[in-house]
């Protein structure tokens, strides 16, 4: 397998799952030379495949197949329950993803993410330094929290380190798809709060389906100081660009970059063995 088989056997491990246009944005100069990879991938048995119900569009969903699970084997094993017994086989793991109710949901946290990674290849300054899933980034935080005497710790989405325009931005992201009540997204800001006393000061980007529940969010934000920065953004709107609107200063939208982050005292680019980081670029996959 290639240096590209297996970066992307490293994000399904962590991810769970890609849809065919989400691995094309992110490795490949073409859909049909996507296509025709993943099946070579396919039919060794590295990555297992299933049509696409959340949507209908009939692409491929891709999770680790039997092999992806030898060469790249994961604690990252059900999304629905982060402490459930490992499951005995890939099918068994693939089956976990394509029944959890959160499988839409995967799917658009994940979208984030390859938009940047997509972004990052049409320009040499802008990189995705991390790209952490929900368990991972829960996991990593739950240590730092208990180690700081904190009894709280975050559990975001996603986490990314992202590098353009000359500035590193880290952030947190929590996808909604408006299924939550308002109240339960803004409790959510909490431990975002108690982590800024110790830790970064990431921002928390509440990414929502529509205009009319990002200004819902804003109104219900307004005035209200946080300990780290607060945006809002839509899904349809690229996250690289101008698609943010902080809570304490909602006039034009930022670029991802232009957001404040403050590192903090255990910044992890200085403190690695804190918050180790990982490299989702991997080597430079061939065309």
């Amino acid at each position: 397998m290639t240096a590209r088989d297996h970066q992307l056997l490293r994000w399904l491990a962590e991810h769970y799952v890609l849809s065919t246009d989400q691995i094309t944005t992110a490795l490949f100069p073409s859909r049909r030379s996507a296509r025709l990879r993943l099946a070579q991938l396919h039919q060794m048995e590295a990555v297992s495949r299933f049509a696409d119900v959340t949507t209908g569009s009939g692409q491929y969903l891709y999770t680790l197949g039997p092999l992806g699970t030898v060469v790249h084997p994961t604690q990252f094993n059900d999304p629905n329950h982060a402490g459930a017994r490992a499951p005995r086989t890939s099918i068994d793991r693939t089956e976990r993803i394509i029944g959890s109710r959160l499988l839409p949901h995967l799917l658009g946290t994940n979208q984030l993410f390859i938009d940047l990674l997509g972004y990052a290849r049409t320009d040499e300054h802008a990189r995705l330094a991390r790209w952490w899933s929900e368990q991972h980034t829960t996991a990593a935080f739950a240590a730092a929290s208990y180690a700081a005497g904190s009894g709280t710790g975050v559990q975001p989405d996603g986490h990314g380190i992202w590098h353009a325009g000359g500035r590193t931005v880290g952030f947190f992201l929590e996808h909604d798809n408006g299924t939550e009540p308002l109240g339960t997204v803004l409790r959510k800001l909490r431990a975002y709060e108690q982590l800024a006393r110790y830790g970064p000061r990431y921002p928390v980007l509440l990414r929502v389906p529509g205009r009319r529940r990002e200004q819902h969010l804003l109104d219900a934000l307004a005035g209200v100081p946080t300990a780290m920065p607060v945006a809002t953004g839509l899904h349809g709107e690229h996250p690289a660009g101008p698609a943010w609107t902080l809570t304490t200063d909602p006039g034009p939208r930022r670029w991802l970059h232009e957001l404040p982050s403050d590192h903090g005292p255990d910044n992890p680019s200085t403190n690695p063995h804190r918050f180790p980081d990982t490299d989702p670029s991997g080597p430079d996959p061939e065309p």
